[in-house]
């Protein structure tokens, strides 16, 4: 027989979701709930979450700042990795969802709880990073997950039951769309988004301006990198959550790092996500403009091939699995040279190149690179190169001419 559960850790929002499973937790299980807020970028909403978690019956409220922990050590790895999912989406809830199943695990710890429990559909992916966080964690960790449980099917029976029990339903009008919001990206679904014909609301982004409403001047931002890291901003040192707010600010007001498109998400359907990654989109640009001075082009080469395999493990939840951990060392060996900086130009939602340059690390050498005359390339050597790179091909060639083709 499975152990009472007496006492649970809850990821808990503030939302109505999550102030209706702290209730429907006590009801149904009979057990102590403590909340979890952890702070990933979304600001001032963790202290009213706490307020309004002890007040809808939570014996503890726990909240915390994981911005630094969150940026330094999973967004930056992933920039590292050059890790797009399905070659748009910068992954800001992908990345989220571990560092803050991190916190959960260790909140259960810290307070004895026998359970955690969150807020996730069972449609979504998110059910999955959480638990796949939580159980690689600590692997006897028991997860309550009410939308797999409850008869409660929508909106409509949400707010009957917040009524019948007195939790405090938010008066701000509600958004025909689902929203999540961190450090690295705001991103919106469902609602009016699930026809992936119709245009986004102009009036939902919030990260971002128009593209079309954007400066009518480019804006120019310098990007330094060390050893793969993003350091600096127009010769300014920053620390890593401090350097993500001035690019979110820089960005967003030129329009930049906007996204629409439709994935595929791990449970195996197809769902229409819009997201606003204005400083994440600059990183990787200005990323991968360094890098194409300081990286060897096999090297390179293999990193990208193997960039989508990344991408996969953390959109699917697989952060703390050994493959993933296993992939980041080679990702963090292959950024040891990743040095120099990148002078990017922002206007209206686009960024671009303008400029890259490698001091200590640079492979690009100009006096070979020349289409003036050289004393370093002898151009008549390319003829073995191309006679020898062509062997297989004349070779088929004369095989299959010699069958009448």
């Amino acid at each position: 027989m499975a152990k009472e559960i007496k006492k649970v850790v809850l990821a808990y929002s503030g939302g109505l979701d999550t102030s209706i499973i702290l209730r429907w937790i006590k009801e149904e299980y009979g057990a102590e709930v403590v909340t979890y807020t952890a702070d990933v970028g979304q600001g001032e909403e963790t202290e009213e979450a706490r307020v309004k978690a002890l007040k809808t019956g939570a014996s503890l409220a726990i909240c915390e700042d994981l911005t630094t922990e969150f940026v330094a050590d999973y967004v930056f790895p992933a920039l590292r990795a050059s890790a797009l999912y399905e070659g748009y989406y910068h992954m800001g809830t992908s990345l989220a969802r571990p560092v803050i199943a991190k916190g959960l695990v260790r909140a259960a710890l810290e307070t004895g709880a026998d359970a955690i429990a969150h807020g996730a559909t069972g449609k979504g992916n998110d059910q999955v990073r959480f638990e796949l966080s939580a159980y690689a964690l600590k692997p006897d960790i028991r997860v309550i997950a009410p939308w797999r449980e409850w008869d409660l099917k929508g909106r409509a029976d949400l707010i009957a039951y917040a009524e019948k029990y007195g939790i405090p339903i938010p008066v701000t009008p509600r958004r025909p769309y689902s929203m999540d919001a961190n450090l690295l990206h705001i991103s919106y679904e469902g609602g009016v988004l699930e026809d992936p014909w119709r245009s986004a609301p102009q009036d939902m982004f919030q990260m971002t301006v128009n593209p079309q409403d954007a400066p009518d001047e480019p804006e120019f931002v310098i990007v330094g990198y060390e050893q793969g890291d993003p350091v600096s901003i127009n010769g300014d040192r920053l620390a890593p959550v401090a350097l993500l707010t001035r690019l979110n600010e820089i960005g967003g007001r030129h329009g930049v790092g906007r996204v629409d498109m439709v994935e595929n998400r791990f449970v195996g359907m197809k769902s229409r996500g819009v997201y606003e990654t204005p400083g994440g989109t600059i990183l990787y640009h200005a990323h991968r403009a360094v890098e194409s001075l300081t990286l060897d082009r096999e090297v390179m080469h293999l990193r990208d091939e193997l960039s989508n395999r990344y991408a996969e493990m953390v959109y699917n939840g697989f952060w703390f699995a050994p493959e993933r951990e296993a992939l980041q060392s080679f990702m963090d060996v292959v950024q040891k040279p990743v040095t120099g900086e990148a002078r990017m130009m922002l206007y209206k939602g686009q960024v671009s190149v303008d400029g890259r340059r490698s001091d200590t690390h640079g492979l690009y050498d100009e006096a070979t690179a020349t289409f003036e005359a050289d004393d370093v390339y002898d151009q008549s050597d390319a003829e073995g190169f191309i006679r020898i790179q062509s062997l297989r091909l004349r070779m088929f060639a004369e095989k299959r001419l010699g069958e009448g083709e």
